[in-house]
């Protein structure tokens, strides 16, 4: 099951909003460096109706190598998550009754 390239993405997009498509391509690019930029300012991004970036402080833990069963510390990340806003979930996936 393939996904959309970004070329299909910014068809979409200019069939959508009538603009061109090297005009879409610009603005999914802007949106995209919106949202890494603001993310890494203030730890997230909210794209309405869509869902929010948020960036999360991991702790460091212990953890076990699958290969010989030795236990290793883990080190502390900072990693980034999507969290799926709750119109759009409801709109994929509709909650059974």
């Amino acid at each position: 099951m393939a996904g959309l390239t970004k070329t299909m993405i910014v068809s979409s997009l200019a069939d959508a909003t009538g603009l061109n498509k090297k005009e879409s391509a610009q603005y999914l690019e802007a949106l995209a460096a919106l949202a890494i930029k603001e993310t890494k300012r203030s730890g997230q991004f909210t794209i309405p109706g869509l869902g929010k970036l948020v960036k999360q402080q991991r702790k460091a833990r212990m953890g076990r190598n699958p290969q010989t069963g030795e236990a290793i510390k883990i080190a502390a990340k900072t990693v980034v998550k999507f969290r799926v806003a709750k119109a759009a979930k409801d709109a994929i996936a509709p909650p059974k009754k």
